[in-house]
C-alpha cells in the first residue's frame, strides 16, 4: 500500500498586509497636506532701473475706509467715494496720459478697491496697483 503524504498548504493571511498597507496610506495622506501650503509664493522680479515717470494720481485707502486723493507731487487731500470720479476727471483735464495708482491699506475689503477700480474703468483711467504707500507722506 502506498502510503499518501499529507500536503501541507501555508495559511498566508492578508489581514496583516491589509493593515500596513490601509496606515501607510494613511500616514502619506496626512504628510500630503503639511507639505502643500494653502497659498502660492510668488517672487516678484525686481528692477535696477526707473521707468520713465508718467504723471500719477494717488488714491489712497487707509484701514479707518478714508480716501484719499493727490495728483503728481501734490499734498493728499481727503475725499468721499462720492468726490473721486469729479477728482480723477479734474486731474486727468490737467494731464491726459496720467496713471491711478491705488494704495490700499491690507485691511481694506475687496468691495472698497473694486469700487475704484469700477470708476477708474467706467472713465477709461489707465489704473496701477499699489503695494507700499508712497515714502513722501
Amino acid at each position: 500500500m502506498l502510503k499518501r503524504r499529507n500536503k501541507i498548504s501555508p495559511n498566508f493571511s492578508m489581514a496583516s498586509m491589509t493593515d500596513v498597507i490601509f496606515l501607510l496610506l494613511i500616514f502619506f495622506m496626512i504628510t500630503s497636506t503639511v507639505v502643500s501650503p494653502n497659498a502660492i509664493k510668488v517672487l516678484l522680479p525686481q528692477g535696477k532701473q526707473q521707468t520713465s515717470a508718467k504723471p500719477l494720481t494717488r488714491v489712497i485707502i487707509d484701514k479707518d475706509l478714508v480716501y484719499y486723493g493727490a495728483f503728481g507731487n501734490d499734498k493728499e487731500q481727503v475725499l468721499n467715494i462720492e468726490e473721486l470720479p469729479g477728482f480723477l476727471q479734474s486731474c486727468a483735464a490737467r494731464e491726459p496720459e496720467m496713471y491711478v495708482a491705488l494704495y490700499a491699506d491690507e485691511t481694506v475689503p475687496y468691495r472698497e478697491i473694486v469700487k475704484v477700480l469700477n470708476i477708474a474703468n467706467e472713465n477709461q483711467f489707465k489704473m496701477v496697483l499699489a503695494t507700499r504707500p508712497p515714502e513722501n507722506r
